[in-house]
């Protein structure tokens, strides 16, 4: 699934612009009924990947008006894009789908409330999104969790990804492979921590690691929400990124690597950073305590998005733990970028079905891993919303494997 600034529409365009070719590629063969989410609750033709295309080909075609129906299901969509792994025709639904969420923004059909749209503001900025985000920094450091979406950590208050990486770099001088971190607005702003354990794990490993400080956000944002501003991003990335001397650029975000994939293709390669750790001799962690349980979930946009088989096993033995994959780990967590906080019933129904093997899951602690902090934040929301009703952690994967780490 790839986009480009020529095939985003523009304000004035509508569906009637789309390539027609895109809109007809459906077969019809109802595979993707079978692992969209929004169909798996509702049973609605129309709420599956297979009904939205022929609605927005209808509305195409001229044989339906523009209407709040083809609003609402398009709206209803997580984009987790597992259609297009269950999809045997290879239909470029994500593609297309992010070209209507586009264009109905730009005609007004939807509107993204104001708390997105002022984040969307601020990931432009990263310095006054750092600024903006550090009380719940601070708050996060405290054990003060005033949002269902927000876990402990120990992130930096005041002290960067890139300062943290130009003085470990300084410190271990490792030689090999060099890469490219990026950074990201939310992780750098709010979980910067799993950042430093990403440093620190890489370091570990003997791989060189820069942080361009001309960085921006990845546009992931912006494409979630449908708002405007990807192409300058994404500009921006590829000036940053394009002029280095690096293996890959590593991301340690499965939403964000998926989007500067897009942004890089055909100049560096991306890669999701447990990946890019797979192909290495890794240093191995020793766990003298053995009942922990560590339930491993498979971001949407990992396995879908980037096509990838999964997180590696052999970097999955390198923790220590105990582990295995959790009940459908290649099904959507409702988090869908922002899907969570723009349709919060149906993100935690989804959750709900994903969840409840919590409550009876062997291990103590109980440790769910992921390698994406949008699903950390839905999968926090379980134990804050009474989903799961027993202890249990969440857990980048990164930091399983962190030398600082527990």
């Amino acid at each position: 699934m790839t986009t480009s600034n020529s095939n985003r529409p523009t304000a004035a365009q509508s569906c009637h612009s789309m390539d027609p070719d895109l809109l007809a590629s459906c077969v019809h063969c109802g595979f993707c009924l079978e692992v969209c989410p929004t169909y798996k609750l509702t049973g609605d033709e129309n709420n599956s990947p297979r009904g939205r295309l022929r609605l927005w080909r209808e509305e195409a075609d001229g044989r339906i008006p523009q209407d709040p129906w083809t609003d609402h299901y398009t709206s209803e969509c997580v984009g987790c894009l597992a259609c297009e792994s269950a999809c045997p025709a290879n239909v470029p639904y994500g593609q297309i789908f992010e070209q209507v969420k586009h264009q109905h923004v730009a005609q007004k059909r939807s509107r993204p409330p104001i708390s997105l749209r002022f984040a969307a503001g601020l990931a432009r900025h990263q310095s006054l999104f750092n600024l903006a985000m550090l009380p719940a920094r601070l708050l996060r450091k405290a054990g003060i969790l005033p949002h269902r979406f927000l876990f402990k950590g120990e992130p930096a208050a005041f002290q960067s990804t890139q300062a943290y990486v130009s003085h470990l770099m300084q410190v271990h001088r490792p030689t090999g492979p060099r890469v490219a971190l990026l950074t990201g607005c939310l992780m750098e702003s709010l979980f910067r921590e799993i950042n430093f354990a990403t440093v620190r794990v890489l370091i570990e490993n003997n791989i060189q690691v820069i942080v361009p400080p001309d960085q921006g956000c990845c546009g992931a944002f912006q494409e979630h929400t449908g708002m405007d501003g990807v192409d300058q991003l994404q500009e921006q990335n590829r000036i940053a990124f394009g002029k280095l001397d690096v293996d890959a650029i590593v991301s340690n975000s499965s939403g964000c690597g998926l989007a500067l994939g897009k942004t890089m293709k055909g100049a560096v390669p991306v890669r999701d950073v447990l990946g890019y750790l797979g192909e290495q001799k890794l240093v191995t962690r020793t766990r003298m305590d053995q009942a922990a349980r560590v339930y491993v979930d498979l971001p949407c946009h990992l396995v879908h998005g980037q096509k990838a088989a999964g997180i590696p096993a052999n970097v999955l033995d390198a923790t220590g733990y105990q582990w295995e994959l959790a009940p459908q780990a290649r099904d959507c967590c409702g988090s869908g970028g922002v899907y969570n906080i723009q349709k919060p019933e149906n993100a935690q129904q989804i959750l709900a079905r994903k969840s409840a093997f919590l409550n009876e899951a062997v291990g103590t602690p109980v440790i769910l891993a992921t390698s994406n902090h949008v699903c950390m934040m839905q999968w926090n929301s379980a134990r804050s919303t009474g989903l799961v009703k027993r202890p249990y952690e969440v857990r980048h994967v990164i930091q399983l494997l962190d030398p600082l780490g527990s």
